[in-house]
Order: C-alpha cells, then structure tokens, then sequence
C-alpha cells in the first residue's frame, strides 16, 4: 500500500455511519472533558487538564462523523435505502484492540492540531503568560503514535490470522 493511501486510510477510513461508536466516542470525550472540568481552578491551564479538553474536543468531533449519514445510499431507490439504512444501525463494533488504538490516536489528534489555540488563550488572558505548548504538542504526538502503532501491529497480527 503506498503511503498517501494509508494515510487517507488511516484518517479517513473510518468516518462511516456507525452510531455504536459515536456513542462510545460521546462517553470518552465526557470523561476526557470532565477530567478538565473537575480540575482545581489554579490547575485547569497546566499540561495534562488541557491534553484531555483537547483530546475531548477531537472525540466530538468524531463522534459527530460517526453519527453523520454518509452517502452510501446515492442512487438507491427507497426500499433499497430503508435497508441500507437498518443495516447501518445494526453494524458490529470493531474489535477491542482496534478500537482502543483508533479511540487513543483520535484523543492523540486534539492536543497535536489544536495546540496553536493556546495562543488565543493567551490573547484572552494576559496574566497566562506561558502556556504548555511544547509538551502539550508532545503528548499528542506521544499518543498519535501509540495509537498508530497499535493499529499498525492489530493489522498485520490479523492479517496473519
């Protein structure tokens, strides 16, 4: 496979209708955002409070995906598409290694994109002078990573099955 298609594939492979797992996306990017929200005030802007609330905002975000009609059905008469569309409620979960590495490398995209917003923190408030930028930028890539390298060893020990 050649590396544009296993990036695409990786990025955008699994942004199917699958509302099974939006919901288990919407219940990690709850817990990962109230892990933000029941920090102690004097904490919310250190390193590990603002990996989980951008790791939470990436998880919505894809939980938002999932839960989006892809067009599958384009084209289909309308018997077609009502059955198009009682399988799509009835898919399967993917297996728990896969989704737990998928699940870690999305929570890893929040802190790794979305680290330039902390500039805007600091434009908000003026008594944050320096925001953890670098490591928060390396948690995601610590996490990216892991998680692509789960999904990378869950593949080929599948395929070898």
């Amino acid at each position: 496979m050649l590396t544009r298609e296993d990036f695409l594939e990786n990025f955008a492979g699994d942004l199917e209708y699958h509302p099974r797992r939006a919901a288990v996306y919407s219940v990690f990017a709850a817990g990962a955002a109230c892990a933000w929200i029941f920090t102690a005030p004097e904490n919310k802007f250190t390193t590990v409070p603002l990996v989980c609330v951008l790791g939470a905002v990436t998880l919505v975000g894809k939980a938002i995906f999932l839960l989006r009609r892809s067009s599958e059905g384009i084209g289909l008469s309308e018997a077609q598409l009502r059955d198009l569309s009682s399988v799509a409620k009835q898919k399967k979960l993917p297996s728990l290694p896969e989704q737990a590495a998928q699940m870690v490398q999305d929570f890893g995209t929040g802190p790794l994109l979305l680290w330039p917003l902390l500039n805007m923190g600091v434009d908000i408030d003026k008594e944050w002078v320096n925001p953890p930028r670098r490591p928060i930028f390396l948690f995601g890539l610590v996490f990216f990573g892991l998680g692509w390298a789960i999904r990378r060893l869950t593949r080929r020990t599948e395929a070898a099955a």
